[in-house]
Parts: structure tokens; sequence; C-alpha cells
């Protein structure tokens, strides 16, 4: 292997086109090749042959993704014994809380949502499973970085940095280091306004062996979860969960 960061580019290049599809919905052949900055005959190259494998779909001069994407993630979390364990203690969370309530994994440095419940109060924040977020700007993501190694943790904010999702996001690498150690202390992370304005996240890691592998957060209005009485239910219940997923995954069938 050569010393290129990028070994195959043809094939980092048909990710890359994929990927502006799935942010942008829908894009005709010019479009691409605009935002790729390659000749169009060379994107109307790569547009047939991912339509041909099935991950393109063109209607009407537009090029858009297929369901495939959706077949491979969702096998993917099928399989996930971790997914497998925590859907029916999601449900009880949200059956007694009426709020929404979610497993965060990380991956690739980032807060990956494996997967979510909503209650009948519950706030529509546009959720979906595979929604990626910074780890730094949600309690559920703090429970998993205060569980990761220094080093570790060194290493996703050098590769990814400390974002401002609003202006209540720690952005200050030791302010964020000393918040860690508190919620290593405490057992739960809790905050409010620091990745969406108005929604506050209470969280546990989920672990096994001291390995973590991931977090279960309720999310509800920012009100709610400063209210101390009803934080303290919230926080008492997601312990809980953390506390039952954890002993099922290790011992269940």
């Amino acid at each position: 292997m050569s010393g290129d960061p990028i070994p195959l580019k043809t094939v980092h290049r048909a990710f890359e086109i994929i990927e502006i599809l799935w942010e942008q919905t829908s894009a005709t052949t010019s479009e691409l090749a605009e935002q790729v900055d390659i000749p169009e005959s060379t994107i109307y190259d790569y547009l047939q042959t991912l339509q041909l494998i099935g991950y393109v779909t063109r209607t009407q001069g537009e090029y858009r993704l297929s369901y495939k994407p959706l077949t491979i993630g969702g096998r993917v979390k099928y399989r996930s014994r971790l997914f497998r364990v925590a859907q029916s203690e999601l449900q009880q969370v949200v059956t007694a809380t009426g709020e929404v309530a979610d497993i965060n994994i990380e991956d690739n440095g980032q807060a990956v949502i494996l997967h979510y419940e909503r209650g009948d109060q519950a706030l529509d924040l546009g959720m979906y499973p595979g929604m990626r977020t910074p780890l730094h700007t949600h309690a559920s993501g703090k429970a998993i970085l205060a569980h990761l190694s220094e080093a570790r943790v060194n290493e996703i904010i050098d590769r990814h940095g400390l974002k401002s999702m609003t202006d209540q996001t720690v952005t200050n690498i030791d302010t964020l280091k000393d918040e860690l150690e508190r919620i290593r202390e405490k057992g739960y992370a809790v905050d409010w306004d620091q990745q969406v304005t108005g929604m506050g996240i209470i969280a546990a890691p989920i672990l096994v062996n001291d390995d973590i592998l991931g977090a279960v957060g309720i999310i509800a209005p920012s009100d709610r979860v400063r209210d101390e009485s009803y934080q303290s239910q919230l926080q008492q219940r997601i312990r809980e969960a953390s506390s039952s997923i954890s002993v099922n995954y290790q011992y269940g069938q």
C-alpha cells in the first residue's frame, strides 16, 4: 500500500457522490459534476455504475439514492446485539415518561443513533436511526466520551474539533474534560440547549466489564429537564434502564 491516505480514489469518489445525493435528495449530472469538480462524462460513468448495482435511481433527468442503503443500514441495526437487548427497555422508558428515549453509539468519533422510541408527549425532532451528531454536543455523547480512554478522547477532538451547535455548546477542551470527570463520578450526564435549542437530554452509559457500548438517553424539552424534581425522576429511570440493558447484554440469550 502506498502512502496515499486514500488508496482507491475511485471508491472514495463514488461514496462522495452518494453522500451528495443523501444531503440534497436529488441532482442532475451537471450539478454533480460541478460539486465533485470532475467532467460530466466521468460523473455519468459513476452514476451509471451506481445505478447498475442498485444504489442510485434516475427519474426525470435527476439522480437520487435508492432504498438499498436503507436495506443495508436496517440489517446492520437488527444484527446489533445492543439494539436487540435495548429495544424493549426503551419502550418501557417511553411508556413511563412519555418522552423520547434513544440509544447512541460511537462510530468513527461521532455519536450515532442506533434506535429510538417516541412517547405520547415527545418532541418531534426529525430523528432517525443512523443520524450522526458530534459527541461533545449532548449528554448521550458525553456519557460515551466520559468512558473512553483519554487518548481516544483526544484523538476524537483532534479529528472533529469542538464545533458549536448552539451558544450553549461546550467548546473549551478543559471545560469539557472537567464535565466528563463529573459524569464518571455521578454515573449520568444531563444538559439542555447544547445540541438543539429547547432540547434537553439526560443520559447514562451502557457499560459491560467497564467497556462502553453506548449510552441510553431520555430527550425532553429543556424546561422539563431543568425542573429539578422531574430531572431526578428521569435520572433514576435512565440509570435503571442502562443497568438493565447492561445486565441483559451480558447475561441474556
